[in-house]
């Protein structure tokens, strides 16, 4: 039997429980959110899919709700590891709170070399979109990390926490909680704070900026990735400082096209280019910043606040060598946002193909993803049973949507 999850309820009827318990109109809610009435009732009434991010982050702040309350998760049922998720995201919390640095370990310091390659493991997983895979080893290798930052090899056990928490953060806030991916980020910061090298500072905030918007927190997002980038400019020349800091001028325009800043976004995303152009496609901490990366922002920051047009044919003009050559959780993104797009111009057909593309790549990505849950329900609304109808029913009951 298929166990429910919130992801079989539409968000719209989420929408419209929330505003009854608060005994709102529509026209009063709409106006706190900034949208029209009329823009809301339909996505109530499921008549617009709500697989915006950025709506979405204005919806709840105007129902007074975390982002996670109101988009829920994806179908993280028990055959989709649900069990297993939910155990190792609370295995993971765990390892994150002892992993204080102000507290004295547990246990004796393993050598840093073997924990390198475990990072290597638990990094490469990540990218590859095992998230439960990577969670799974998480905990162990956060507590033996934690135990060398206390022993002679300080200095890259502190480099490598910051980037195991930077991968836990991003683990967790794919299993569904974005709220413990901020406070994983956060212990990452302090990492950062006591190695006191300016890339690993950059690092550290990528990650709490990241974190923080996928929380909704667009604002702080951006003054976390503003702080720094002024902090990192001086330090370019050093290993990885030109990748970094590229990294954190992208999603320092993303944080403003949320917030609808988008002159300065683009200028932002215009520095991030010229550094792409010196670095190239690199794989340096798992960013897999350059030319083609940003392409992938640009069709994510149009599908949610631009024209869907536009991403579009940024997708249909990103190099295809360029996109084999970013990650596997950086190419199912793509076309994750290609389709949200696709669908939002009545190219359905299209839609469904880049869905299904992406699904092989990354299969958690995409049944873990409230965003392909509501595209898919937006797909089915308005499917005729035409081209397509038997995939569509398949991928719908893959990502938790009754069909």
């Amino acid at each position: 039997m298929r166990s429910r999850s919130i992801a079989t309820e539409p968000i719209g009827d989420r929408l419209r429980m929330l505003r009854l318990q608060r005994n709102w109109s529509i026209r009063h809610a709409a106006s706190l959110a900034g949208i029209s009435h009329v823009q809301w009732g339909r996505l109530e009434r499921g008549e617009r899919s709500a697989d915006n991010r950025f709506m979405l982050a204005a919806l709840a702040k105007a129902l007074n709700v975390p982002l996670a309350e109101l988009t829920g998760s994806g179908a993280v049922g028990l055959e989709h590891g649900g069990t297993e998720a939910k155990t190792a995201i609370y295995h993971t919390m765990q390892a994150v709170i002892e992993a204080d640095l102000e507290d004295a370990p547990a246990v004796a310091a393993t050598p840093i070399e073997r924990l390198v390659e475990r990072l290597d493991l638990v990094v490469d997983l990540r990218l590859k979109c095992d998230y439960i895979g990577a969670a799974k080893l998480i905990p162990s290798l956060l507590q033996d990390l934690h135990a060398a930052a206390f022993g002679d090899e300080r200095e890259r056990a502190l480099e490598a926490l910051v980037l195991a928490q930077d991968t836990a953060s991003f683990v967790v806030r794919y299993l569904g909680d974005p709220t413990s991916s901020v406070m994983i980020a956060d212990r990452g910061r302090q990492a950062a704070s006591y190695l006191q090298d300016p890339v690993m500072l950059g690092m550290a905030a990528w990650s709490q900026a990241h974190a923080a918007s996928g929380c909704g927190l667009y604002a702080r997002a951006l003054r976390i990735a503003e702080r720094a980038v002024t902090e990192l400019e001086p330090h370019t020349g050093n290993l990885h400082g030109k990748e970094m800091l590229g990294q954190l001028y992208m999603v320092t325009g993303f944080a403003k096209w949320a917030l609808g800043d988008t002159t300065t976004a683009e200028a932002a995303i215009a520095e991030a280019a010229k550094l792409a152009q010196l670095t190239g496609q690199s794989p340096a901490l798992g960013l897999n910043f350059g030319p083609t990366a940003i392409d992938v922002w640009r069709v994510s920051i149009n599908a949610d606040a631009g024209d869907p047009r536009v991403a579009v044919r940024i997708a249909q003009d990103a190099d295809p060598a360029g996109l084999a050559a970013v990650s596997r959780s950086r190419q199912a993104a793509f076309y994750i946002d290609t389709a949200r797009a696709l669908s939002n111009i009545n190219k359905d057909t299209e839609a469904l193909r880049m869905l299904l593309h992406a699904e092989r790549l990354a299969p958690q990505r995409v049944r873990l993803s409230p965003l392909v849950s509501e595209t898919v329900r937006h797909l089915l609304e308005k499917s005729r049973r035409g081209s397509g109808w038997t995939e569509l029913r398949a991928l719908c009951e893959r990502v938790g949507v009754q069909p």
